[in-house]
This record gives C-alpha cells, sequence and structure tokens, in this order.
C-alpha cells in the first residue's frame, strides 16, 4: 500500500456544504444567514453583553459594578470609650460584651477601635484592636490579649 492509495473508509467523511454559490444550490442568495442585517455581514462579532445597541444591562444597573470580595471579614466594632461600662481590673470578654449588650451576637469577630478614653485598668480580649485602642488600654494600665477567630466567636 502506498501513501497515495490511503483513504478513509466510505461515510466517514460527508461532502462540504457550498453556500452562498447561486440560486439552484438551494443555499444561494442569503446563504443562511436570513435576511440583511448586522449578523448577515461579514466579519461579525460582538463583544460579551452588547445588546444590539439597546443599553446594556451593565449601564442600567449601575450599583451593581464591582464586585464583593467573598473573603473580607466583617466585625463587630466597639470604641475603647464604651468599655468604662466594666469594674477597673476585671476581664472584657466577647461573652461579658453580649451580656452587657455592646455586641449583639457572637457571630461575628470583634474589633476594639480606639475612639474615646478609657479610665480604668481592664483586660481586654477581642478578635482585632486598632493601634490608638491597644495604645488607650495599655495607658491605663490595662492588657490587651488578641483571641484567635475560632476559641473567641462562636460562628469564627
Amino acid at each position: 500500500m502506498r501513501q497515495n492509495e490511503l483513504a478513509p473508509s466510505p461515510g466517514a467523511r460527508h461532502k462540504v456544504k457550498r453556500i452562498g454559490r447561486g440560486l439552484g444550490s438551494g443555499h444561494g442568495r442569503t446563504a443562511g444567514k436570513g435576511t440583511k442585517g448586522q449578523k448577515a455581514r461579514s466579519g461579525y462579532k460582538v463583544r460579551p453583553g452588547f445588546e444590539g445597541g439597546q443599553n446594556p444591562l451593565i449601564k442600567r444597573l449601575p450599583e451593581q459594578r464591582g464586585f464583593t470580595n467573598i473573603f473580607r471579614i466583617e466585625y463587630a466594632t466597639i470604641n475603647v470609650a464604651r468599655l468604662n461600662r466594666f469594674e477597673a481590673e476585671s476581664e472584657v470578654t466577647p461573652q461579658r460584651l453580649v451580656a452587657e449588650g455592646l455586641v449583639k451576637s457572637l457571630k461575628r469577630p470583634i474589633k476594639i477601635l480606639g475612639d474615646g478614653e478609657l479610665h480604668k485598668p481592664l483586660n481586654v480580649r477581642a478578635n482585632k484592636f486598632t493601634q490608638p485602642a491597644r495604645r488607650k488600654i495599655e495607658a491605663a494600665g490595662g492588657k490587651v490579649e488578641e483571641i484567635s477567630s475560632e476559641s473567641g466567636t462562636k460562628g469564627y
């Protein structure tokens, strides 16, 4: 057998449909593209989201632009000034913050912010502290302890 004698099996290959080759072919004139318009022209290509010139959905809903970071952690925040309600030298834990009504629940990790002044030494345990909050608690004679997300709160 020679290379010029090689051929596919009978019925393995289909004949190419030749469109746009005259009215007698059955696929002449519009060549299966319907009537006139953008889609009938050569080189037709549209970008994703194109709606034929209509104002696209992404422009009609401007508030839907951008993205949502699925890894963002939402914290329950408390300012340092609100910790003055606890007795001096007491331990402030996430559970006590919920009991006092400063935080709604333990579903979110707790972050202490530095707004206001602290007048008593407290041992504060929370998931995160801002630098000003850390400075103010330590300046009042208290201690700051960052707890891991798993141990301090229920959902984290």
